[in-house]
Parts: C-alpha cells; sequence; structure tokens
C-alpha cells in the first residue's frame, strides 16, 4: 500500500474537478486528481461537447433554410459524424492528461473513495490531504424500471453512436431528451419523443412549445402526457407500451428522464453522511453537513446547477476558498449565481436560452414581479437573420428593485444572445441604466431596446 500526502485531493477529474485543482495549485497548494474514467470527464467525452457537435450541423442547414437566395444545404451523416469524434479526441485523454501535467497537477488513475477524515483510497494507493477534499463525481443517467431490461442508451451511448439507428425513441422532455431528437432526426434517425408532461417543463410554457413545433416540422414523433408502463427487446426491435394505450417500435430507446448524484461508492457513510446522496454546500462549496470544514462538493454533485459552465464556476470559488481557508483567511469570493442567476442554452431547433428565475420562480420567492414580451421577428435584425423568424422573448422585472430578475428566449440563434441578459442578471444593472446601452443596429440585440420601450422606458 503506497501513501501520499497533498494539501488538496480531488475526486474526479471533470471540468470541475480540473479547475478546482488548477485554483488551488494556482494559490500555492499541492494538488492531486483521482479519475477512474478518461480526464476530462462527461462534457468533454459524453455531453457537451459531441452533443453540440451533433447539433450544429443541423443548426447551420436549418439557418441556410431559412434564408431565400441559399440552395443546397444539407447534412451528411457520416461526416458529422466524423466531426464530432474529432471533438472527442477520439475518446483519448492524451491532452487533458498533459494540461494536468503543465499546471502542476497530479493524477492518480483509479475509483477513489473516501475512507475517514481527510482521507481518500485509490486502488492500492491511500491519499490524506492536509487542508481540504473535494467531490467533483458529477452525475449519471437514470434508466427506470420500464426500461431497464432493454439495453437502454442513456446520454452516453446517444451522444457517441457510431451509426445512426433507423428508428429512436426517446423517453424524457428535458435537455438531453429534446437536443438528442433534435440530432438524431437530422442524422436520418426516425425519432419518436414520449414525455410525461410537455416539454422543458421548467422553463415558461412557450419554449417548450416552440421546441415540440420545431421537432414535429423536423419529422419527429412527439407524444406529450404519457409515460411508459413497459419495454419489451426482441429480435433486435424495442417496443415500448404506453399508459395510453398505444405503442412504439424502434432500434434503440434512449432514456433522458433524469440524472443521480455519482457519490454511491464514494464512502460518504465513512465521513457521517448518507451513500448515493446530494451533498448539500454553503456558498463556498464547503459540505455543511461534514464537521471539521475540509470537505466540499462542486458541480453536479451538490445539486446546486446541473451544467457544466456553474460546475467550472463552482470550481473556481471552491479552489480559491481551499487556498484561502489554508493560509488562515476567509475567502472573499462566495457563489452568488448557483441558486438564482444560472444561464442556459438547449441547441434544438429554434434554440431556447433562458437566465434567472421564471415568473412562477419569482412569485414563489415573494417577488413583486412583472413580466414583459416581446415577437423577436419584429426586430429588425431578426428577419435579416432569417425570412420569416419566429421566435419570442419574456424578461421578469423585479419592479421593487427595478431590475431584471430573469429572461428566457426562444428562437433560431438566441443562444449567442443570452450572455447580455446574464450580466444584466447577475449585475443587478438597472432598467434606467440598461436604457442607454444603445444596441446595434441592424442586429437582433435591438430586443433589448425593444423590450425595454415595451416595459415604458
Amino acid at each position: 500500500m503506497t501513501a501520499e500526502t497533498y494539501d488538496v485531493i480531488v475526486i474526479g477529474a471533470g471540468p470541475t474537478g480540473e479547475n478546482v485543482a488548477d485554483r488551488a495549485v494556482r494559490g500555492g497548494l499541492s494538488a492531486v486528481i483521482v479519475e477512474s474514467e478518461l480526464v476530462g470527464g462527461e462534457c468533454s467525452y459524453w455531453a457537451c461537447m459531441p452533443s453540440k457537435a451533433l447539433l450544429r450541423p443541423a443548426g447551420v442547414v436549418a439557418e441556410a433554410a431559412a434564408v431565400r437566395g441559399v440552395t443546397g444545404a444539407r447534412l451528411e451523416a457520416a461526416e458529422a459524424l466524423k466531426r464530432r469524434d474529432s471533438f472527442t479526441h477520439g475518446w483519448k485523454d492524451d491532452g487533458q492528461v498533459s494540461w494536468l501535467e503543465s499546471a502542476k497537477i497530479d493524477l492518480v488513475r483509479g475509483h477513489g473513495r473516501l475512507a475517514g477524515e481527510r482521507t481518500v483510497v485509490a486502488g492500492d494507493m491511500t491519499l490524506t490531504a492536509r487542508h481540504a477534499v473535494c467531490v467533483a463525481t458529477g452525475t449519471g443517467a437514470i434508466v427506470p424500471p420500464a426500461l431497464a431490461g432493454v439495453q437502454a442508451w442513456t446520454s452516453r451511448e446517444a451522444t457517441s453512436a457510431r451509426e445512426v439507428p433507423a428508428r429512436l425513441a426517446v423517453v424524457g422532455g428535458g435537455v438531453v431528451g429534446c437536443e438528442m431528437a433534435a440530432a438524431w432526426s437530422a442524422l436520418g434517425s426516425r425519432v419518436t419523443l414520449v414525455s410525461r408532461g410537455g416539454l422543458l417543463d421548467r422553463l415558461p410554457a412557450f419554449a417548450g412549445e416552440a421546441v415540440a413545433s420545431g421537432l414535429r416540422d423536423a419529422g419527429v414523433d412527439v407524444r406529450l402526457g404519457v409515460n411508459v408502463s413497459d419495454a419489451t427487446r426482441a429480435a433486435g426491435v424495442v417496443t415500448l407500451t404506453l399508459d395510453d394505450g398505444t405503442s412504439v417500435s424502434c432500434d434503440e430507446v434512449l432514456s433522458a428522464v433524469g440524472r443521480y448524484p455519482k457519490t454511491g461508492d464514494l464512502g460518504l457513510s465513512t465521513v457521517g453522511l448518507k451513500d448515493g446522496s446530494w451533498l448539500p454546500v454553503d456558498d463556498t462549496l464547503r459540505v455543511t453537513d461534514v464537521p471539521g470544514g475540509w470537505l466540499y462538493a462542486a458541480g453536479d454533485a451538490n445539486h446546486l446547477a446541473l451544467l457544466t459552465h456553474m460546475g467550472k464556476y463552482q470550481a473556481r470559488i471552491c479552489g480559491d476558498a481551499i487556498a484561502a481557508r489554508a493560509s488562515g483567511r476567509e475567502p472573499e469570493v462566495r457563489d452568488l449565481a448557483s441558486a438564482t442567476r444560472v444561464p442556459q442554452v438547449i441547441f434544438t431547433i429554434p434554440e431556447v436560452a433562458a437566465v434567472g428565475v421564471t415568473a412562477a420562480q419569482a412569485a414563489a420567492a415573494g417577488l413583486r414581479a412583472r413580466v414583459v414580451e416581446y415577437k423577436i421577428g419584429d426586430v429588425a435584425g431578426a428577419s435579416l437573420f432569417a425570412d420569416g423568424y419566429q421566435g419570442r422573448a419574456q424578461m421578469v422585472v423585479d419592479e421593487d428593485r427595478s431590475v431584471i430578475v430573469g429572461m428566457t428566449l426562444a428562437g433560431p440563434g438566441v443562444g449567442e444572445m443570452i450572455h447580455a441578459a446574464t450580466i444584466a442578471v447577475a449585475g443587478e444593472v438597472p432598467l434606467r441604466s440598461l436604457w442607454h446601452a444603445v444596441p446595434a443596429y441592424p442586429t437582433m440585440s435591438e430586443l433589448w431596446l425593444r423590450l425595454l420601450e415595451t416595459y415604458g422606458l
């Protein structure tokens, strides 16, 4: 048994874990990352990068088709899959390992598991932390009991498949389900999407309705308000029985019904926590239920905001907090964004982008909120972007402070517009100050002027 001591031990080498370790090293500490799979984690190989690489060709073709005078744009599935593979580097992590070395972060290959206070066991190694251990193990895809016996795809198979299935059923109407339905339909699969509710239920209804309409226009059979009660696979064909009495036959079925924390075999019980649980944290990402303040959890495992960019944001705060406390100081920067200032983009056709809280969430929080809406297609820049542009914007204003607390956009190209809203929400910029941020003409950003005019400024 080999024993090593570091200032910081990070379990999980995804983007979150990498950034925790990097910030700790920049703060003058030594750090090691323990990883059982590929360095770079879910985002690099089975989530953000390959999924967006699959979706972008479809988006380009759709944009070209929406402008008169452009002809001949088409998607070639084989080339699209090759391009996807280039972004995952063939599912090899050599480049990521080299980055760890350049950042002076050590790597231990193996399954890391807590074994008491400040102690992590990985294979035949026992690692001890002088200051902190950070859990950055992320999440896994839930496969419901109804799909357990049919070798269902999860998001991993959906983003790494080598061939286009002739027929694909997608179970789940969240982000993963909607994006993968869009991607594989564009690549040539006949897709059926089954959702027990509407699509994108956590966002305003118009966003999910726009995506449902876009999917149907693309040939996807969208079935809402139904659930899978049984599934069988025989002779390579999967048959789903739905609770409305209908059925779906397909060659592959994707389970996209949610995520669970990958903490079940992490040794949480050795430090007084429940194995398999989410890890509640304070605003420096320190786990609240462990005495001594040595255990941290950043990224998806804390259940605050299950998005790569939010995990990296939390990681920067976490690594800095560990370094500050190691030098006897309390950290200056705290997590202000993970609860109510989270941006996201859903790369369907049309795109959906959102930041902050919805009107319903604002009301639940006791805010005196006002909703302002505008048709994006009425903005000159939108009509130039696409003939017959269809889109909608919804702004949520806290009337007592005269600041924007939420924004949802649905329409072609809106993903590149959401950061302006993120700045307004995170910076709590007064509306009267935003009025002087003049949007360039003729761009879609003129939407900001129209929203403020509709508000009454």
